[in-house]
């Protein structure tokens, strides 16, 4: 199958995925490794510790949080009524917590029917099928442009005459500053895809969109000292691939790794590979996305037979008066929403938070896109003083917020004209569909909250967030934002899952509430890695 048909298949699939997320699956597809059980708060608690006060309470003494930090909020999804406060006020990591700020806000200032467009512009003059001139590749900050739609943007000059230019490639990636990286991102980061650099001009490797990135397959030889075969997707000579591996008799160990050096396009494959062994695939960032996308377009041309004399030349903007000669559209915002909400795309969100800033001031910066974030959150009556937002995507460990500003959030959109849309771009507890569910496909499945829960993930080394909205057993609809930091435990995600599958199965107006105990593992034969988003690891383990 071709790769533009693959490209089409795998968006028409997030598409469909849009009109599920808005609808209850009739079956489980999947069951989780996890057991729950029921119980109740200590006997003899006081009636300060009785109810849902209590069986929460109950639930965050677990000794994994011993010396550790909560904030919590539950709240009535319609009346906005406090029915659970623990130190609701302290500001907390909110890791990918910070998206719900960032992508509220996009569909606000930037509407739901937004999107990016990528241009082939040029100054010059046809002369029959060779145009006198440069060709301008000016990049609208697309982060789910595929090597395929370079490919399209190719076919149409091709389509419209042009056999030959003269000039070169020029890059126009002027609509954001040239600050790749965000504020305080880990150095040791650099290359793993989930802290690409940030250009309005980028190319996503498949359709997780993950902008920025080429996708490294090294397989075994066919025989021992052979060295591992490499396969980039897309196929390009913008990266070096340096094979220093070998391959090793069967059955010894995979010690195989991918890394980029630092500060290069230079991908260096290392380490031990047994003959037999499976392939090692990793998801690599390049250095400078602006130079990755013209290397691609300009392979692109050159496969549709569009000769260009010069090499491409980054950083330039657009002369005024310029001939628009191909575009390219993105997918609107609300279909963008979900491969970004779903899967936690960090990329989506800076390439947003630009996006902003650029649109609301003319400035595609770090500044002026949280600037705006922060104008949006106050009008929707969210204490913006009390928080600190550093980024669009919660990669920075200086973001910090309290449950209760993360809790009116949620209750403030709920009347938004396109709340629908992004209500539906949420993580889905045990749906698994990764489409659908997302980074909660297999959590709290066997329980009331399992196809209830809708809420946004969120990891870091020692800070875990779930914020979102949970159907009561008496049919209430509430909101819930918990926020755990400065634990040393692996993991206390089955804290927050205890928590809402409590509120799945009590009926809170009535006074019923039923404890989910915090669940223990049954086995977990691809546990997946807790201190960042399960999907920032690829494979996918989730």
């Amino acid at each position: 199958m071709s790769l533009n048909r693959r490209g089409h298949l795998r968006r028409d699939r997030f598409r469909r995925a849009v009109l599920r997320a808005r609808t209850w699956p009739l079956a489980l597809g999947l069951v989780a490794a996890l057991t729950w059980s029921s119980g109740s708060a200590p006997a003899g608690a006081g009636p300060s510790d009785s109810g849902l006060k209590g069986a929460i309470d109950t639930i965050l003494a677990d000794s994994r949080m011993d010396g550790g930090a909560a904030s919590v909020v539950v709240a009535d999804a319609t009346t906005g009524e406090r029915l659970y406060e623990r130190d609701a006020g302290d500001r907390l990591m909110p890791a990918s917590n910070t998206k719900l700020a960032t992508s509220t806000a996009a569909m606000a200032l930037l509407g739901p029917d937004y999107r990016f467009r990528t241009e082939v512009l040029s100054t010059g003059r046809r002369h029959g099928s060779v145009l006198h001139g440069d060709l301008y590749l000016r990049g609208g900050g697309d982060p789910t442009a595929l090597a395929a739609d370079y490919g399209r943007l190719a076919a149409q000059l091709r389509q419209s005459g042009i056999r030959g230019v003269t000039g070169r490639i020029v890059a126009d990636d002027t609509r954001f500053d040239t600050n790749r990286l965000g504020r305080s991102w880990a150095a040791d980061d650099e290359s793993s895809y989930y802290s690409a650099q940030i250009s309005p001009l980028t190319v996503a490797p498949d359709t997780d969109y993950d902008s920025g990135t080429v996708v490294v397959e090294a397989s075994p030889g066919a025989s021992p000292g052979d060295r591992p075969k490499v396969k980039l997707t897309p196929p390009t000579d913008y990266v070096r691939v340096d094979v220093r591996g070998r391959t090793v008799p069967a059955g010894q160990t995979d010690t195989l790794t991918v890394e980029r050096e630092h500060g290069t396009n230079t991908i260096v494959i290392s380490g031990d590979v047994p003959v037999g062994g499976s392939t090692t695939r990793e998801w690599v960032t390049v250095w400078e996305p602006t130079g990755y996308a013209a290397a691609v377009f300009a392979d692109a041309l050159a496969a549709h037979g569009v000769r260009v004399a010069g090499a491409p030349r980054l950083g330039r903007p657009t002369p005024p008066g310029a001939k628009v000669l191909a575009t390219h559209s993105s997918m609107p915002l609300r279909e963008l929403m979900l491969p970004f909400m779903k899967l936690s795309n960090n990329m989506h969100a800076e390439t947003l938070t630009k996006t902003m800033g650029y649109e609301t001031s003319g400035r595609g910066t770090w500044s002026a896109g949280l600037s705006a974030i922060d104008g949006y959150l106050k009008k929707e009556g969210v204490e913006s003083a009390k928080l600190r937002q550093v980024d669009g995507s919660g990669l920075s460990r200086m973001n910090v917020f309290p449950a209760d500003q993360l809790a009116r959030l949620l209750l403030a959109v709920r009347d938004a004209p396109w709340y629908t849309d992004w209500h539906a771009s949420l993580p889905v507890a045990c749906n698994p569909d990764r489409a659908v569910g997302g980074t909660l496909r297999t959590r709290m499945c066997d329980t009331p909250a399992a196809l209830n829960a809708r809420a946004k993930t969120g990891s870091l080394t020692g800070a875990s967030a779930l914020s979102g909205y949970v159907v009561d057993a008496g049919g209430r609809e509430l909101v819930f934002s918990i926020v755990l930091n400065n634990y040393l435990a692996s993991s206390v995600k089955s804290i927050e899952d205890a928590i809402v599958v409590t509120l799945a199965k009590s009926d809170t107006a009535g006074g019923t509430i039923a404890t989910a105990s915090v669940p223990a593992l049954r086995y977990a034969p691809r546990a997946a890695p807790a201190d960042l988003e399960c999907t920032w690891r690829k494979p996918d383990v989730c």
